[in-house]
């Protein structure tokens, strides 16, 4: 079976793998542009790239898959590089461009979308972070026969993945990468024997994952301590929780809430700070900030922190631009 794959990130690049591992012909990779990254801002390659280039597959980066968009010149020569390829199937994870109708058509089999939520909950980009930020007690991997429309095709394997108390989006990411990776591969294989059964998505239990905005990451500490928990494993590796301490911008990491009595202390007022934590009351409970970050320096956990940014009890933090 010839598959084309598209796809970009790490989440992406485990699966492109897992499918040169199974024994598939994969002609072509379709990605996105290179991106400036790390401090020198330079040009770096998608690991889908990267990973393309190391076993000698070839590579098209469009901007756009339009034929009638912006650039339909990079359109109209990924077109050809398409047709070219004579793709059985097109597998797309985390690709980042949506698919027009010809580029669904063209597979003789159509495009097969690797989705990290289990559908129809959490359509749309960020279906990790919203899982852990709402407090799911599991996620999944849903392989999903795509269509027009967003995360709305029939459903043809579908696995459930418990979400740990500790699960990060990074540590969830990770396994949920794995077990798409082994699904896929089931899945082109069911398919290459007519075993695959596409099943139409129930209209009830409908959520979106927007795309996680830099300023959700900015404390809001009127909230409660468990929803603030929840949201700093979610925005973890990124983008952080962002709060400041008079003058000073810090970042929060890892927290933990306590279900205990602020005392009568306003949210976001510091009420101790030393080896074990800064517990800071919120809306509801304690959240006790065990790892932290000033501008330009490192993640520390509480005690080193406070080495170098003495903090005491009754100062209050404040919200603060993310």
């Amino acid at each position: 079976m010839r598959v084309v794959f598209a796809g970009t990130p790490e989440f992406a690049r485990v699966a492109l793998e897992r499918l040169c591992a199974a024994g598939f012909e994969i002609p072509l990779v379709l990605t996105q542009p290179d991106r400036p990254a790390g401090r020198g801002m330079k040009l770096q390659a998608s690991p889908v790239k990267q990973f393309a280039l190391d076993h000698g597959i070839a590579v098209a980066q469009p901007r756009s898959l339009r034929l009638d968009g912006k650039y339909p010149d990079e359109a109209a020569a990924a077109r050809e590089a398409l047709l070219a390829a004579r793709p059985d199937v097109m597998v797309v994870a985390a690709y980042g461009l949506i698919l027009p109708q010809w580029v669904l058509d063209l597979p003789s089999r159509g495009c097969l979308n690797i989705h990290a939520s289990l559908l129809p909950r959490w359509r749309g980009a960020a279906p990790i972070h919203r899982s852990i930020e709402a407090g799911d007690a599991e996620t999944g991997v849903t392989i999903m026969q795509m269509d027009a429309g967003l995360d709305t095709g029939d459903m043809l394997l579908k696995e459930a993945l418990d979400i740990a108390v500790d699960d990060t989006t990074g540590s969830l990411h990770d396994r949920l990468a794995d077990l798409g990776g082994r699904m896929i591969v089931e899945a082109l294989e069911l398919a290459a024997c007519g075993g695959l059964r596409p099943v139409p998505q129930p209209a009830e239990g409908v959520t979106y994952a927007a795309k996680i905005d830099k300023a959700e990451s900015v404390i809001d500490w009127t909230q409660p301590a468990a929803v603030l928990s929840r949201r700093a494993r979610a925005f973890t590796p990124a983008p952080g929780l962002a709060t400041s301490l008079g003058t000073e911008a810090v970042k929060v990491w890892r927290v933990a809430a306590e279900d205990s009595n602020a005392g009568g202390a306003v949210p976001g007022q510091v009420l101790s700070a030393g080896a074990d934590g800064l517990r800071v009351a919120t809306g509801q409970g304690v959240l006790n900030l065990l790892e932290l970050q000033r501008p330009g320096g490192k993640r520390l956990p509480a005690r080193e922190f406070l080495q170098g940014f003495p903090v005491s009890a009754g100062q209050k933090f404040e919200a603060a631009a993310g």
